[in-house]
């Protein structure tokens, strides 16, 4: 251990498999609240390697900079996705995707 924490191969590590995660989740569930969950998942897992990789170079802030507007995007996402997910719960009584090509008229 350095005097910086872990290493940062640890954090790679990590943030890898929570992007993994991510992913599977995304593609494996059918439900449109945990596909945005597993959306939010990779996108930490992303800030986690920005902000990992920020404190190798401590004079430069890019990794915190990057990390903030993710965040930001993420707030977004989610609010957008929330409205549609409840638009389409009122019109359908479920929130499967299988069942949003039916949208179209």
């Amino acid at each position: 251990m350095s005097s910086l924490g872990y290493v940062i191969e640890q954090y790679i590590m990590l943030s890898g498999a929570l992007f993994t995660l991510g992913c599977i989740g995304f593609l494996v569930r059918r439900n449109v609240l945990v596909q945005l969950m597993s959306i939010e998942l990779m996108l930490n897992s992303v800030n986690l390697t920005l902000v990992a990789y920020n404190r190798m170079h401590t004079g430069d802030l890019n990794g915190q900079v990057f990390a903030f507007f993710i965040i930001a995007v993420a707030a977004a996402e989610v609010a957008v996705g929330l409205a549609i997910v409840l638009a389409f719960y009122r019109l359908k009584s479920s929130v499967q995707s299988d069942e949003a090509d039916q949208l179209r008229h």
